[in-house]
Order: structure tokens, then sequence, then C-alpha cells
């Protein structure tokens, strides 16, 4: 039986970042902790951190068996996929970023009290032609790649004319999700490649353009309690103006035999203008409630011109993100049944946004929460020279990095031409969220601090769309790269717990809920951990969703990357 450092657990009251008191549950000994900005005991303890994160990956394509120890849940039945980038460089050549790292996607199953691992690396075109040509050979995010100087003048000729017109990676490194009862590595592109989510094994590659016009899609879509799939995403490209798409695949989309692609039955929901024609807007998730879609139009913008001309002006994709901290942002409330959005117009200062927590309805209001930063810096963070500095210097030089805000907003509804001027709108006794009207009738919004410190946001998804009051998340202290701590939120107490272990850096938890259960919080938190310290094996790590104490881990005889995303499948009966 593996040996494993014991974890805390630990009780925070919240009252800011800045100051706050730590109490340790199991000892009576009180800590203040004060941040400034600086780094202390932490860095001594994880220097060799990076190399977690940009070191390449390897495929366990067999089945291997977990060693547990604790006490699995009975009813603890189905598959955790898991997907994020693991292979950073093909033969000599290396990628800049780290979301350009190609897809290695991991499966832990759970069985009658056992837990089996495996993993193997997304087969997609783009790892299929970066391997065959023992070189990266297709363009990235942040990555930009031109011909092989060693082809004859046609082949670069025509290299050079396909990359006019910018066709994406299928590099589907983000998230897993499911459309019908089929399942899909995704990213934010116009492709999707189906996997089997038994072996892991990849299937085909779907392109959206062939079943609706979509040039970029999210990897966070909603799921109905019917198995009904909603998604948005971007129309550059075809006919009529550019535009916002937001889409449902039914549940019954799949055919027996899953040959058929279950985008065959997509349907429009609705679309939304640009704000700005040439700079729509970037997202990575939007919000659903009961009635409504929420989408925010953030001003951190893709440059439509710089990205047709970034090959010739040898600029990467990544660079044709821009924020304009001078713009505000839109808040689009649309109908869920008749896709017609709100009259109003809701808008707030400017941020970037890239994980909704959860949205719902409460006495004509629509209630949002989200994380939000003041700027776009994350992005640059994961460029793979700065990942490669030790912990001290990485610290050191991204210290004026915002971090993550957790976020309420709530807008009214019941808004009239007669409303009084200048007045807070929002008439909900449980938030300091307001709403006020302007004398144009445009509502200016301003949010609800709920918690600092927290991305990777995870709830029970029985109460998505619906009013909550728990959600989970990776805590995000003095680095993004420093999530060794997991946390859930109380919003009715704005009270916290954490569960950490030394040297230990955890993925974005997942709630399980158990069967029958009755309050929301009724269920497991499962998250995959990795370790800075060679003799300590990655496990997977079984949470007690309540109370974040550990009652089980399954050590992995192999070894694990880091990952993004994912999703449980349970076990069909």
């Amino acid at each position: 039986m593996l040996s494993h450092t014991s974890s805390k657990r630990w009780s925070i009251d919240y009252v800011g970042f800045n100051f706050c008191n730590l109490l340790a549950v199991s000892g009576e000994t009180t800590v203040r902790a004060v941040h400034s900005g600086k780094y202390t005991s932490l860095v001594g303890q994880e220097r060799n951190m990076q190399s977690i994160f940009v070191r390449n990956g390897s495929e366990t394509p067999e089945p291997v068996k977990a060693q547990v120890t604790g006490s699995l849940p009975s009813w603890l039945q189905g598959t955790l996929l898991r997907n994020g980038p693991g292979l950073f460089s093909v033969g000599s050549s290396e990628f800049n970023h780290w979301f350009d790292g190609m897809s290695l996607i991991h499966s832990f199953t759970f069985s009658n009290g056992e837990v089996t691992y495996r993993s193997k690396f997304l087969k997609s075109n783009t790892y299929n032609r970066n391997t065959e040509g023992n070189r990266i050979v297709v363009s990235e995010f942040g990555t930009l790649i031109y011909p092989d100087p060693c082809e004859n003048i046609f082949s670069r000729a025509f290299t050079h004319l396909c990359n006019a017109i910018p066709d994406f990676t299928d590099n589907n490194l983000i998230n897993i999700i499911r459309y019908g009862r089929d399942y899909y590595a995704s990213s934010e592109i116009n492709y999707i490649n189906q996997i089997d989510p038994a072996t892991l094994e990849t299937v085909s590659r779907i392109n959206y353009r062939n079943y609706i016009t979509l040039d970029l899609a999210t990897s966070h879509p909603h799921y109905d309690d019917e198995g009904n799939t909603y998604n948005m995403g971007t129309t550059i490209m075809g006919l009529g103006r550019p535009k916002y798409v937001i889409f449902k695949v039914p549940a019954y989309a799949s055919d027996k035999e899953h040959k058929k692609p279950a985008l065959r039955k997509v349907q429009q929901i609705c679309s939304i203008p640009f704000r700005s024609t040439l700079f729509p807007s970037y997202f990575h998730s939007f919000g659903m409630t009961d009635n409504y879609f929420v989408f925010v139009e953030q001003p951190f913008k893709l440059d439509v011109v710089k990205l047709a001309t970034a090959y010739f002006r040898g600029v990467c994709w990544s660079k044709c993100l821009i924020f304009d901290k001078d713009d505000v942002t839109f808040f689009h409330i649309i109908n869920r049944k008749t896709g017609k959005a709100n009259s109003t117009r809701f808008y707030g200062d400017a941020l970037v946004v890239f994980h909704h927590i959860n949205a719902y309805e409460a006495n004509d209001h629509v209630v949002f929460d989200l994380i939000s930063y003041k700027d776009s810096s994350l992005y640059d963070m994961f460029y793979i020279h700065n990942l490669k500095q030790e912990t001290s210097s990485f610290i050191q030089s991204n210290r004026n990095f915002c971090l993550p805000v957790c976020q309420r907003f709530v807008l009214p509804l019941n808004i009239h031409k007669e409303s009084p001027r200048g007045t807070n709108l929002v008439t909900l006794m449980d938030t300091t969220a307001q709403a006020v009207i302007q004398e144009d009738g445009s509502v200016y919004c301003q949010p609800d601090t709920l918690f600092e410190g927290l991305e990777l946001p995870a709830i029970n998804y029985n109460f998505n769309s619906k009013k909550y009051r728990y959600f989970y998340g990776s805590r995000m202290e003095l680095s993004p790269l420093l999530l060794n701590k997991i946390a859930k939120f109380d919003i009715v107490t704005r009270k916290h717990i954490e569960w950490k272990e030394e040297n230990c850096y955890s993925s974005e938890p997942v709630f399980v809920a158990s069967p029958g259960g009755v309050e929301e919080d009724d269920g497991i938190i499962l998250s995959s951990v990795i370790s800075a310290d060679p003799n300590t094996s990655p496990f997977m790590l079984v949470l007690d969703a309540k109370t974040l104490e550990e009652i089980a881990r399954a050590s992995i005889p192999t070894s694990v990357h880091i990952d993004l995303h994912g999703l449980f499948i349970p076990a069909t009966v």
C-alpha cells in the first residue's frame, strides 16, 4: 500500500484576498496569511512545478489497475474522461504555447470498487501529419508554421496559397462534449473529433461547417434534463452578416450504430449580430437558465483582418486577440423558446471571462455567476518560455497578474419606459449586484463579488440553470499554475473550505451526485492529482462533496499528465 502525506481541510471565512484568517480544522493553530504580491514558502517547495506542465506526456493505451486506499462509494460506477495538452514537441520542433500541445485523452473507470486508467493521444489529422513528418507541420494558437524548405517550390507555393484562407487545426485539446449519444474531443474551432469513450480510439473528424454555418464553437455546451445539447459559436465567413449562433443537438440525434454524425440533426435557435463586424467577441462559455441563454459580449475580441492576414505577416493566431480596456461589456438575454433577444441594452465595465459558473431566474431577474479578469494577460502567461522558468522567477515576472474573481450579475427583466432613471432595479435581497437604468433606457450593471482566486468551476449539474448554493473549483492564488487546492464556496454564508496536499496539483474538480441525494452537495468530488515529488504517484482523488474530506484515492502506476476539462459518463445499467 502506497503511503501518502496527510492532507488537511481548512475552514476559511472570506473577508477578501489581501487578508484572510486560516483556521486548521485538525488543530488549534491559527495562521494569518497576508498576500501582497510577493511569494513566500511556496517557492522553495515548488521549483520543479513547471516541468509538470511542459514535459511530453506518454500514452497508456491498455487499462492499468490503480491501487485504491480508503473506500469508494458502491454507487460510483462510470468513466471520467479528461482532455488536455500532452505533447509539446515533435522531433526537434517545439510548440510555443501550452494550449498548442497535442491532445492527450485520459479515462478513469470506476467499477465495483476498483479504478482503471488509460490514456491515448487524439489521433487527429493534425497529430497524424505532425508525427508522420516528425516535426510540427500544422500551425496552432501560438505557433506559426511555414512550409518545409526542403519541399519543392510547387509544394511550398500550394501551402502558402492554402494559408491565405485560415483553416484551423483539428487538435481538439480542451474538453470532452456529448452530442446525442456520441462523445467528441473539442476545442474552439470548426472541427471536433469523435472518440470511443471505452477505448479512447479516435473515430472520425467532424466539421461543423458541413451541418451549420460556424467557424468557431465553444467547448462548454449545456445539457438539459432530456439530454439535449445546447452550444454556441461564431460565424465569420458565409452568407449574410457575421453573427453569433446558438444551436441545439437533440438527445435522439445519434443513430444506433453511431455511424452518422449527431450534428446532422442540429437546429439553429437564434443568431446575434456582432456589435462590430470586424471585431467579434471571443467567448469560451455562456450561461443558460430554464428560459434564457446568457451571452457576455466582452471587449476581448478577435481582429478578423489580422486573422486573415496573419500568415503573411508572420503572426500566430494568439496575436489576433485584443482586449479593449476602454470598451464596455454587453450582456445579452435570449429567450430559449422564441430565440428573441431581450430589447434592453444591458452593459457593464470591461472584463474578460472564460468560465461561467451557473445561471438561474429569480423573481423576474436573471442571475448569472461567472469568473472574470481585469485584462487578458492570462493567455500570455502560458507561453512555453514562461512556463520553463523556475517558480520564483515565474511569479516575479508575472507579479502584476490579475487574479480571477467570481462575480454575480443580476439583470431585471421587467423594465418599463417609466422606470425612474438613476435607480437600482435589482430587488433581490440576497445580493449587492446592481442594475441602474440610465437616461437613454440602457441598464448599467455592477456585480456582486463572491470570491477571489478560484478557477475551473464545477457545480452539481442537477442544479444547472437553477438556483443553487455551492460551487467548487481550483484555488488560484499567487499564479494560475499554483492549482494546489480544491475549494468549495457557500454562496449563502460566503465562506469556503479547502482540500490541499503538499507538492500536489489538482485538476478541475468534477461533481458526481449520489443517487437519490436530497441535498445539493450530496455526492463526491473527483480530481486527477499529480505531484512534483517523484516519489508520489499520480492519483485520482475522491472527496466528500459536503466536507471536502478525502474518502479515497486511487494511485496510478504510470505517468499521468495534467489536463484541462472533462466529463463523467455514468455506467449504463
